[in-house]
């Protein structure tokens, strides 16, 4: 092979070995997912796996707790990357002002990201404990309740109170994600804004905004996967109780998995919840591919 006929070559020598790491870590385990899917596999007992074809997708449709859990699903993701994305626009704008200890603060918004899911859940759920919480300390002090109440028992706080320790844990990635975008904005913009006569409001609408609108997208596209995928914390805090109160579709599949056996349906549960990530994908790449051509 001459010199010329390689170099066209050379850029897909570099990318192979990604490629074949991807393809090892990710197409294979999505395939055999599928695979599992359209068979009746129970893990305890591999051997008597048959083809049943799309009845796992139909009895997931039938199925009451599929409904419950796609129901909380819709809540938890938008109630949380919501809450977040406010929380971490707030923290941001303040974290882009000048003031003495800024890089101290700027070090301290990364501890909540920074520890482990496991850690997030039993700090919350001390929290939150009906006997020695320090929420029903506080609010039995200040007069707000009379009594402790078991947050993380009743079926209409339980949901909430998880949902409150994932936006903790995860507002500070949107507060350094837009952080930086805010470093990005150039200052002759604000100087020329003020010069107009804009008040601070109308620098944030028609300066700001637009200026970190690009990362703001990609951020809240990368929170709705992994929130929409996240799991542990509600493991730790509930286990996906009381009842089904804090069952998502992720959980619901792992419990099917690993508590049921039921690979197959569980395969099918996992597929219906990567197919709507799919489509959420979809909609951001042709909003930005028109953003694009425009």
């Amino acid at each position: 092979m001459t010199q010329a006929t390689a170099r066209p070559l050379t850029p897909y020598g570099f990318l192979l070995p990604a490629l074949l790491v991807t393809a090892t870590v990710i197409l294979y385990p999505v395939a055999q997912t599928i695979v599992f899917s359209l068979q009746d596999y129970l893990l305890y007992a591999p051997d008597d796996a048959r083809f049943v074809g799309a009845r796992n997708f139909l009895a997931v449709l039938k199925d009451e707790v599929f409904w419950i859990s796609l129901r909380h699903s819709a809540v938890w993701v938008g109630g949380i990357v919501f809450a977040q994305l406010a929380l971490g626009l707030v923290a941001a704008l303040l974290l882009n002002q000048s003031f003495w200890w800024r890089g101290l603060a700027r070090a301290l918004v990364i501890i909540p990201w920074a520890l482990p899911s496991v850690i997030i859940g039993l700090m919350w759920t001390w929290i939150f404990d009906f006997n020695t919480g320090v929420l029903n300390d506080v609010l039995m002090r200040i007069g707000i309740i009379d009594q402790p109440q078991a947050w993380l028992a009743g079926p209409r706080s339980a949901l909430a109170c998880v949902m409150l320790a994932l936006v903790w844990q995860g507002f500070p990635f949107f507060a350094i994600m837009i952080l930086a975008g805010l470093q990005t904005v150039p200052k002759e913009l604000y100087e020329a804004a003020e010069i107009d006569g804009a008040s601070a409001f109308r620098q944030f609408v028609h300066v700001t905004a637009p200026a970190i609108a690009g990362i703001v997208a990609t951020a809240v596209l990368l929170r709705i996967i992994w929130v929409a995928n996240s799991l542990d914390v509600i493991l730790v805090m509930t286990g996906g109780g009381p009842g089904y109160a804090t069952h998502t579709l992720p959980l619901y599949a792992f419990l099917r998995a690993y508590s049921g056996m039921e690979f197959g349906y569980a395969a099918a549960l996992a597929l219906m919840l990567t197919v709507l990530l799919l489509a959420i994908v979809w909609l951001y790449v042709r909003r930005q591919a028109k953003e694009l051509d425009a």
